[in-house]
């Protein structure tokens, strides 16, 4: 019942559907009401009740609705605080925007990692040491004003028109999110809201973008969307009166057909929070699709910010002509001073990163651990080097690490690797944690430390692994992860009979382009470009519903996008390190995929790498894969144990992609989002002539013989030079696997 112009309130009887699924309310008329009972309708997984005038605080039973996917109660009148809050195990999304709720924002709720909005509340931000006493409001300089704005919505690339450059807004690979600008202007987007109708729970940015090639005008060929609100804010603007103009095409709902044509896009539009435009419609407006319409409004500003809103009030159509079309649509954005500004526009490079820097609340979370560790003068030596770091992540002290491990309790130990052991804990929240200890006797020491936790806390993305917090604290590195259920990929396939899984072939598929999206995102979607350099089965842990995560970023390296290669100190793991970056340090996107290669034979196989040759022939899997690739008998790499219970051209479709990934060549590799497309089908594999090389002119397997000659000359006293590798030091090995990985830093 969306935007139906019913009357509230909702009635109590409601509570009688008990097999509801899905419940849809939007922009009741009519006084306030509280919090219809819903707590009858035990397999509901969606509840949206947007701006339904509905007052109160939130009752605790929503919280434990076991199948609940999506909860949507934004722009409401719900107060109070959230206390307790442990979130169903399946949300997918959760939508608190625009109400009056106060008090600390719940661990259980930043952590999770799910597209969540929290916005237009009343919330307090915690500090490092007294939670709930540092209320996050972002502080501006009064001396630093602008005077316009101009965004190409949607748009990848800037945009000049007639002399002005329409900055584009799409640059940050996100998508339902809230991004800040802070080069060269001073704004920033919010969007919220799930395009439901389009099955896609991964929330792909693209789902936020639109584009057409049938503009021939560039500031209208691209567009973003949302399927709820999507809020554009401008700060530290000089007081007085604004033209702002609002350029609209309608790309999207074009469908010529008469089923197409029944479209239409109906939303609203509020400038300083005041309704400009009520139920507006680009094609009637504009008098057809694909073609430019502007609107001109004027906005006062007087506390130095503009706020520009687009919102969604359910009317429209949303199914026709195709699914995720639905909610606001804007192309363009320009605002200029009505005005002769009185003070000159800062343009240097330091003043917006000043602001930027000032407007994160990250940052002003790493401001108190630094004053923090500077006043009282930790002795620690590690501690000292620290002092010095913005610290981007969640601070956790000593002692609540202690309680959640019970005092790094042996039982609790899960893991062992050249970074120190793992334990499993469990905060006072109640949320399950992974900690991860920095050895003593740890060779790589604070600098793998800081890389991890540099790299990580700057990530998100549903198949790497998340970081919750990190602990500094006398000679103690802690840092604090999600806990996975299912351990490693590597445990799964080769570990002790007890903990290996019976990984049957969708989830072996559906692992596999698992790690390739994780991979992706690092190579080609994230703001920070990042070779992962350690890419293994280790490496790739599961959870509960065994989804893959990457971890262990010790040795991840940033990438400038200007140069073709890194030349670095050699790092990775025999029988998974590229034979380039192996030999030569040529480092490149393409060593994490000639990594991911190998991981994908040995999913498919059953199999590691190094451990397995069917004869003395053939050194390793790779080499084995790459025989019966020449011979045409590519599924008899396929395990044993799956039998005949596997999808053939999967199968096969994932051994070519793999074998295509460890090309010997590195230019001959693919890129990982060409990767995923792959082995999702959309993307034909390239015929690839089998490299008929015999195994000693093979590079690929040059590191492999040394290091197999190396372990048979056990009576030598040092590692050959060129021999043996540096590993990540964050593995969380079983400790019980024994796997050969043999990693030592040349």
């Amino acid at each position: 019942m969306q935007a139906s112009g019913l009357e509230g309130p909702i009635p109590s009887s409601i509570s009688a559907l008990e097999n509801l699924v899905t419940l849809i309310i939007s922009d009741i008329n009519g006084a306030t009401q509280p919090f219809p009972y819903l707590w009858n309708m035990t397999a509901i997984n969606r509840i949206i009740l947007k701006k339904c005038n509905i007052v109160g605080q939130i009752p605790q039973e929503i919280w434990q609705m076991s199948k609940l996917r999506v909860l949507d109660v934004s722009f409401n009148l719900l107060s109070g605080q959230l206390v307790k809050v442990t979130l169903p195990k399946d949300l997918k999304f959760l939508y608190l925007t625009g109400n009056n709720l106060s008090g600390n924002i719940p661990a259980s709720i930043l952590s999770t990692g799910l597209p969540v909005d929290l916005s237009y509340n009343n919330f307090t931000w915690p500090g490092p040491d007294q939670p709930g006493q540092h209320k996050f409001v972002p502080q501006f300089f009064d001396r630093i004003h602008w005077h316009s704005m101009y965004i190409n919505c949607g748009g990848t690339n800037d945009v000049k028109m007639n002399g002005t450059m329409y900055v584009g807004d799409a640059t940050s690979g996100l998508g339902g999110a809230a991004t800040l600008y802070g080069n060269n202007d001073n704004w920033g987007f919010s969007s919220t809201g799930d395009f439901r109708d389009d099955n896609d729970e991964l929330n792909a940015a693209s789902r936020y973008l639109a584009q057409s090639t049938s503009m021939s005008n560039q500031l209208y060929a691209t567009a973003r969307l949302s399927p709820l609100s999507i809020t554009y804010f401008r700060y530290c603007l000089e007081n007085g009166s604004y033209s702002v103009r609002l350029h609209f095409a309608e790309i999207e709902i074009i469908n010529s057909t008469r089923y197409g044509r029944l479209g239409r896009r109906i939303f609203n539009i509020y400038i300083q929070d005041q309704l400009v435009e009520e139920n507006f419609n680009i094609e009637a407006e504009a008098g057809g699709v694909l073609t430019p319409l502007t609107k001109h409004y004027n906005a006062n500003v007087t506390n130095g910010e503009l706020e520009i809103r687009f919102y969604w009030a359910g009317k429209g159509t949303q199914a026709i002509p195709s699914r995720g079309v639905h909610g606001p649509l804007i192309s363009a954005i320009s605002v200029d001073p009505n005005f002769k500004p009185q003070h000159k526009e800062n343009k240097t490079k330091t003043v917006p990163i000043i602001i930027g820097v000032v407007g994160s609340f990250l940052v002003f979370l790493a401001s108190g651990i630094l004053i923090w560790i500077y006043c009282f003068k930790a002795k620690s030596h590690r501690e000292q080097d620290l002092r010095g770091l913005d610290l981007q992540t969640v601070s956790f002290t000593l002692k609540q690490i202690k309680a959640a491990t019970n005092n790094f309790d042996s039982g609790n130990k899960i893991g062992e690797g050249g970074f120190g052991p793992v334990y499993k804990g469990q905060l006072a929240d109640g949320t399950i944690i992974a900690v991860k200890q920095l050895s003593s006797k740890s060779s790589q020491g604070n600098r793998e430390f800081l890389n991890e936790m540099g790299m990580i806390s700057c990530l998100q993305h549903p198949n790497l692994v998340k970081l919750y917090g990190c602990c500094i604290e006398g000679n103690q590195l802690l840092l604090v992860y999600e806990y996975l259920e299912n351990n490693s990929l590597s445990r799964a396939l080769f570990g002790p009979e007890y903990s290996r899984i019976n990984l049957d072939w969708p989830t072996r598929q559906k692992i596999c382009v698992g790690i390739a999206k994780g991979i992706a995102f690092l190579h080609e979607e994230s703001r920070l470009k990042i070779v992962h350099r350690d890419i293994k089965g280790t490496n790739v842990l599961l959870d509960r519903d065994l989804n893959p995560k990457i971890s262990d970023f010790g040795l991840a390296k940033l990438s400038d996008e200007d140069k073709t290669h890194i030349s670095t100190r050699i790092a990775g793991t025999i029988g998974y390190i590229a034979p380039e970056y192996a030999l030569w340090g040529y480092l490149t996107y393409k060593a994490d995929v000639y990594s991911f290669g190998i991981v994908a034979l040995e999913l498919v196989s059953g199999k590691h790498n190094m451990n397995y040759g069917p004869v003395d022939e053939y050194t390793c899997l790779l080499d084995w894969a790459c025989h019966l690739q020449q011979s045409g008998k590519l599924l008899e790499l396929v395990d044993d144990k799956l039998g005949s219970n596997y999808n053939k051209s999967e199968a096969e479709r994932m051994i070519k992609v793999a074998l295509l990934c460890t090309n010997a060549s590195p230019s001959l590799r693919p890129t990982m989002s060409d990767v995923v497309g792959m082995l999702e089908g959309t993307i034909t594999i390239p015929d690839v002539i089998p490299n008929a090389c015999s195994y000693n002119e093979d590079l690929r397997f040059k590191a492999i013989r040394d290091h197999r000659s190396y372990i048979r000359s056990q009576g030598h006293t040092s590692t050959p030079a060129g021999s043996l590798f540096e590993s990540s030091s964050t593995s969380a090995r079983d400790i019980n696997e024994t796997n050969e990985e043999s990693c030592i830093e040349v």
